[in-house]
Order: structure tokens, then sequence, then C-alpha cells
């Protein structure tokens, strides 16, 4: 119960890793809200956090809606005294739409796609945000985490979910600048491939043939939902957390820092290992087996491997 008496927001937590993570943290002994647009699935999600023993208060939430997310935090407000911990910004509504369309390039696509993608995710992540940090700074303490993906450093998917990841990075990375002196951390955390409800159901239905053969490899060993909660729980209790501010954390960093496995016992993939690394690499991929798995590409190589410049 490392986190008894935090108080949490998770939004889009109805299914995959904000319900994952909205788990997790209630485990720790942290009372959390969630946010999603659907009663049904977010009662769910909240009688299965009470079946752990956990707390959780479920919160009908348009995340495209600024009127809706203000008064969130005026019930947040008036219901724990001002008090708030911990915000992670997760909801996303991209995700059957981006299975929808691949394959297409982005003059193939209504460009109202870009909606789609981006404003549940993005915009909506800036207005959490901005309301999170006022009762942060007011209490001088308090943790942002904002979901992203390797999306944001490489092409993935299609150009709106790249950009939007892009921008969620920056933007996690330049609200920690305002807050550093606050004592509120902001960082931008990277999932590896994760096996939520919806990617599963996609690999197995009828239209699998038709998935990249590189996406059906990577989620086959994908992490599960709740790895990613499992990195929040620990990260929020770091007593060196403002070293960490400011940064794009992979999940994978975490399980080496804080020495934990899946909750279902696997060791995740280092996507950082030259091993690994090796296996994504045609004619060069039979080389993997013989390397070391310590070996890493060191950080500062990612970006500089996508150097425009």
């Amino acid at each position: 119960m490392s986190l008894s008496g935090s108080v949490c927001l998770v939004t889009g937590a109805s299914r995959g890793i904000g319900k994952g993570i909205a788990l997790q943290l209630s485990e720790a002994g942290a009372t959390v809200y969630i946010t999603g647009r659907q009663e049904k699935t977010l009662k769910e999600t909240a009688g299965q956090v009470s079946e752990r023993g956990g707390k959780c208060v479920p919160v009908i939430c348009d995340s495209t809606n600024g009127e809706d997310i203000e008064e969130l935090f005026e019930r947040i407000k008036a219901e724990q005294n001002g008090r708030l911990d911990l915000l992670v910004n997760n909801a996303y509504a991209g995700v059957q739409a981006l299975f929808d369309n691949q394959g297409k390039k982005f003059w193939e696509i209504d460009p109202s796609f870009w909606d789609t993608i981006n404003n549940t995710g993005l915009r909506g992540h800036y207005f959490f945000s901005v309301y999170a940090a006022r009762m942060m700074v007011a209490q001088g303490r308090g943790l942002i985490v904002t979901i992203s993906s390797m999306g944001g450093l490489r092409y993935l998917f299609n150009v709106p979910y790249g950009v939007g990841k892009a921008a969620c990075d920056r933007m996690a990375v330049d609200m920690a600048v305002d807050l550093r002196r606050r004592g509120v951390a902001s960082v931008s955390l990277w999932p590896g491939a994760v096996n939520t409800e919806l990617v599963s159901q996609f690999m197995q239905e009828d239209t699998q043939q038709k998935v990249d053969p590189e996406y059906k490899d990577l989620f086959a060993n994908g992490e599960t939902t709740e790895f990613s909660g499992l990195c929040i729980v620990n990260l929020a209790k770091d007593k060196n957390l403002m070293s960490l501010t400011g940064k794009i954390l992979m999940t994978c960093d975490l399980a080496r820092r804080y020495g934990i496995q899946d909750v279902d016992g696997r060791s995740i993939a280092d996507y950082t290992s030259l091993k690994f690394l090796l296996t994504q690499v045609p004619y060069v991929s039979w080389l993997s087996p013989f390397v070391p798995s310590f070996i890493r590409l060191p950080r500062f190589l990612l970006p500089l491997a996508n150097n425009h410049f």
C-alpha cells in the first residue's frame, strides 16, 4: 500500500492501458478517479478495482469537452480537499481508426482523421494538465505522466499519429520546465507493444492476414495492460523523482531502474538492447542469439538515428 492516501486521476481508464494503470494504482492504496465516455465500461473497471480492495471513483468525462474537464477537477477539489498527487494522461480515441486505415497514405484518408487521433489525446492531455498543474502547484508537489510512444521519434502507423506523439513528448518536457521549481514533475512514458483488448481482438479477426507481420510479432510478446501501471506506481514513490522530470521514459527503462517484471512474471522486451534491435533488421537477425542481452544502444543515439539535419 505504498501510495496509501494518494489521490490519482487516470484518463481513458475504461479499458486498455488506462484500466491497467488504475488497477495498479488502486492496489498500491491510492484513491483513483477514472474517466471515460461509457458508463458501463467505467463501472466494470471500478468493479474490478473494488474486487482487489481498492478505491475507485468512475466519472463520465469527454476529453474533448472543456466543460466536462473543468467540472471533474472541481469535483476532485471538493471531495479531496484540494489534493491531487498524480495525473496520468492516457485517454485516446484513435486505436480503431488506426487499424481501419493501416497501410494508407495521409492523402488517402479524410483529413478529419487528424481530429480522431489528436483531439482526445494531445488536446485533451493539455487541458487536463492545466487544471492538474493548478492543484499541484498550490500544494507544492505532484506528478504528471503523459502516455506516448516511440511514434514520437520515428514513423509509426501514419502522419497524424507520429505528429501527435511527438507533440505529447514535447508537451511533457516543456511542462517540466515551468513546473520544476514548484515541486511538480512531468514525464512522458513510452510503453512497449501492449496487448490491449482492441489489439488482441484485431489480431484474432479474419482480417489478420492484413496486419503488418512486424506488428504481429511485436504484439504477440507484448506487455500486459497493467505493466505501465506498475511502472507508474514505482515512479510515484521514487525519492529521486525530480531527477527524472522533463524526461522521456520507456517502460523497459523503469523495469531496469526498479528491478520489476510484468505482472504475469515475464521479463519485458528491452527496446534499447542490441539483441532486440538486431531481431528487427532483416538479414542480420540471425546474429541476435549470439549477442549478450546487457549490451544496449546508448539513449543519445536514438534521436540521432532519426536526425534529418
